[in-house]
């Protein structure tokens, strides 16, 4: 009698700790579902291309003995104005050091990049100067020419919101599923490389066709002439007449 009350109770102590085991690794499952149900599988979905405006700018070194533009400076000042032209979205701000000792320099730096920005198509109405005082003495001041665009971005990168390796607190690393920073840096590097964030959006206007070549192979089809194009300099670079 002893002994069956015993074994009685020895298997209800173990169903009550297996209950209690059910219980913990139920909840631990639930909380991982949430987790994991909340990343979506797709890349595109984790790490979607955005379509916001940021800015471009250069930097034109100025000594403190010499203003103006050198050869290489007015080329990168002419290029910003070939691109605001194209792409801009706000004025192009020319930022001036002021209280330094380049400063002199610097304010004849700057006559001269509006003369080439207008020069390039930017109104003047759209040239801003914009005086500062370097916060470090130490370093060289510099006239910085920015404006603003529409430009396309994906990320940040190297996010890991979870454990990549086997974990019990995650159910899902058995599923074969991509982790959180898979595909984060292509499409941070297709986004990169867009020229036109519209592009993103719709596909571009239809051009007007090349038709002056068009035109001459179908005047030459109405009068039964060969459409083809003759190159008599092409002979002249053969080596051999293997194959005539």
């Amino acid at each position: 009698m002893t002994k069956t009350m015993t074994d009685r109770r020895r298997s209800l102590s173990i169903v009550l700790t297996l209950a209690g085991l059910s219980v913990m690794l139920g909840a631990c499952n639930t909380a991982g579902d949430i987790v994991t149900q909340t990343v979506p599988t797709d890349y595109r979905q984790r790490h979607p291309i955005a379509v916001q405006e940021g800015r471009k700018s250069i930097v034109i070194f100025v000594g403190k003995s010499r203003g103006g533009l050198s050869a290489e400076q007015h080329a990168d000042v002419a290029g910003v104005a070939r691109d605001w032209m194209r792409e801009g979205t706000g004025s192009v701000v020319v930022d001036v050091p002021v209280d330094t000792a380049n400063s002199r320099a610097a304010a004849a730096t700057y006559r001269e990049i509006r003369s080439v920005l207008t020069s390039g198509g930017v109104p003047s109405r759209a040239i801003v100067q914009h005086p500062y005082r370097p916060e470090d003495p130490g370093l060289l001041p510099t006239v910085r020419l920015s404006y603003s665009k529409i430009t396309a971005t994906a990320g940040p990168c190297g996010l890991w919101p979870e454990d990549v390796g086997p974990n019990i607190l995650d159910p899902g690393y058995n599923e074969n599923k991509p982790y959180f920073n898979l595909g984060c840096a292509s499409q941070r590097n297709l986004a990169a490389m867009i020229d036109n964030p519209a592009d993103l959006e719709q596909p571009r206007a239809e051009t007007p066709a090349y038709t002056a070549r068009r035109d001459i192979a179908f005047e030459r089809y109405r009068k039964g002439s060969t459409t083809t194009t003759t190159y008599p300099e092409a002979d002249k670079a053969k080596l051999s007449d293997t194959g005539k």
